[in-house]
């Protein structure tokens, strides 16, 4: 009897499906979820139609989509029978978008109603458009869809996924059906998923962490997945929270930052008495228990797990997840590693740190500095990727010999294995003097400033310059009573708040890291879809 090996999608797959095949699999949010046998007879629909379309093993096949039911079944169908899937950010510009299709050699592309107009720089006699909403056609004979199949071992590829860092630019990373297998595998040894447990998913699966995490792992488990089918606006997202309840989410810094500020730190320092109740610790931490509870509740009440990722988590925003007893937890990884590293769930949290390694991963510091114990972050793994595609000097760069994965991430651990990030090496600012600044530890305590949304530190000339997006609106609004003053008004706030920003961080920093000069930024800077800056547009 032929034995399937373990750590491939089609394998992981099948085994839930003969424990769960009557459970819920996939839905859009406010329709009836598709079992896993029903899931399984679109994925065998969906391949015999692949097919039909002259696909064949190792043939590359786009999706670009919004999350819906239909982009898991075309990254199913995809990878069931070795054709490798290659997820397209939908915020990819077109240009983009047939750079890629073009680098990665694929044959056609699924893509949703409302991102067909970005393909308009494909050539339709090379690449096929099949809109992703009507795959697969149920009605195709099924004696035919069952006719088919493809043997997948785990050395296979199984996705290219390009990045869109902070770099500006993009990567094919090649994924096996053992790294993204053995990934999803492993990170459910930080937090254990059920049949019982329910998804919402409010990232992009075309980004491995939710791919992996949010698409892989409940898939493997047995568990549900809903889908919102757009951005997950506050109009959009907060009726889905009470129609799913979701016990599993997961999130990038800034979704969760928002919400504190806006509706929590807004909410007690609205007034001078409540800003002086708020600075004891005492109330603070009442406070923060009693916000923490309605927060739990507009999150549907039944949320055991905030997975947070994508980067680094702001401390005072981390403080007032503990203080609120919200069910938090953070990962980290790069989508080389597909992706997750290191975590941790929301028992055993630590303050800044992104966790210990994961179950089967070894990290270690390389040339770790003699005073700080800092270094670059090296993993080995299985979910290691199997290098860059087409890029075999980038690789190089990226991988040795032996194994590991150079993340350029600077870090340290501490006496009990808890891995703490530092910043990028190629975000490090060495200045005149040969002082190595992380700015991404300035920007920290420039955001814990008040009326402060984002910012960004660079070098200029030699000196520390913060590039910071003031919240005008919330400026404003104090003003508002004045009518036609109100811009004389709050251009002469932004003027007082650049003076006390500097002071602010200058008192609370080394004297290597002082700011010589802040610069007002008109809007927001442009983000990854991590929502992470993308720093290369500005430096």
């Amino acid at each position: 009897m032929e034995i399937t090996p373990f750590y491939t999608l089609p394998a992981l797959f099948h085994a839930t499906l003969s424990r769960n095949g009557d459970r819920p699999s996939v839905a859009m949010v406010g329709s009836r979820p598709i079992t896993y046998s029903e899931l399984d007879q679109n994925i065998r629909s969906g391949i015999s139609q692949l097919v039909g379309m002259n696909i064949a093993p190792g043939d590359r096949v786009g999706i670009l989509s919004t999350n819906m039911p239909q982009w898991a079944i075309a990254f199913y169908s995809i990878t069931f029978m070795g054709a490798v899937a290659v997820p397209l950010l939908p915020d990819f510009h077109p240009s983009e978008i047939a750079a890629i299709i073009k680098h990665s050699g694929s044959k056609m592309i699924f893509a949703s109603e409302g991102l067909m107009a970005k393909l308009s720089d494909l050539d339709p006699a090379e690449v096929r458009s099949v809109p992703i909403e009507s795959f697969p056609n149920l009605e195709q004979d099924e004696r035919v869809s069952s006719s088919f199949h493809f043997p997948v071992v785990e050395e296979d590829l199984a996705a290219i996924i390009y990045t869109s860092g902070t770099t500006g630019k993009s990567k094919g990373v090649m994924l096996t059906h053992r790294n993204i297998a053995f990934c999803a595998v492993k990170s459910g040894t930080v937090q254990t998923i059920t049949p019982d447990d329910r998804f919402l998913s409010i990232l992009p699966l075309s980004h491995t962490y939710e791919n992996t995490i949010g698409l892989i792992l409940p898939m493997a488990s047995g568990a549900c997945v809903y889908y919102l089918g757009k951005p997950p606006t506050p109009g959009l997202l907060l009726p889905a929270l009470q129609l799913v309840r979701p016990t599993i989410m997961l999130s990038v810094p800034l979704i969760i930052e928002k919400i504190f500020r806006n509706s929590v730190l807004a909410k007690f320092t609205k007034s001078r008495v409540l800003r002086i109740i708020y600075k004891i610790p005492y109330f603070r931490k009442k406070l923060h228990l009693i916000a923490g509870i309605k927060l739990k509740k507009t999150f549907g009440g039944k949320l055991r797990f905030f997975g947070v990722g994508g980067a680094k988590l702001h401390k005072t925003v981390e403080k007032f997840l503990i203080e609120a007893r919200f069910p938090y937890a953070v990962g980290y990884g790069l989508t080389e590693s597909a992706p997750l590293l290191a975590g941790f769930n929301p028992s055993n949290y630590r303050l800044q740190s992104t966790g210990t390694p994961m179950e089967g991963v070894t990290l270690k510091i390389h040339n770790p500095d003699r005073v700080t114990g800092e270094g670059e972050i090296w993993a080995k793994g299985m979910n290691v990727m199997k290098g860059y595609y087409n890029e075999p000097e980038l690789t190089q760069e990226i991988l040795t010999p032996d194994g590991w994965l150079k993340t350029g991430d600077l870090g340290v651990f501490d006496k009990d294995g808890y891995l703490y990030i530092k910043g990028r090496i190629k975000n490090m600012i060495v200045m005149s003097g040969g002082e190595n600044i992380y700015p991404e530890e300035i920007e920290a305590v420039i955001n814990d400033f008040n009326h402060v949304l984002e910012s960004l530190v660079i070098e200029q000339k030699g000196k520390l310059v913060a590039l910071v997006y003031f919240n005008v609106d919330e400026i404003e609004q104090q003003y508002q009573h004045l009518k036609h003053e109100v811009s004389n008004y709050v251009d002469a706030r932004l003027n007082e708040l650049q003076r006390e920003l500097q002071e602010y961080v200058n008192s609370r920093v080394n004297k290597f890291s002082q700011v010589q000069m802040i610069v007002p930024q008109p809007e927001p800077f442009q983000k990854t879809p991590t929502l992470k800056i993308k720093r290369f547009l500005y430096t």
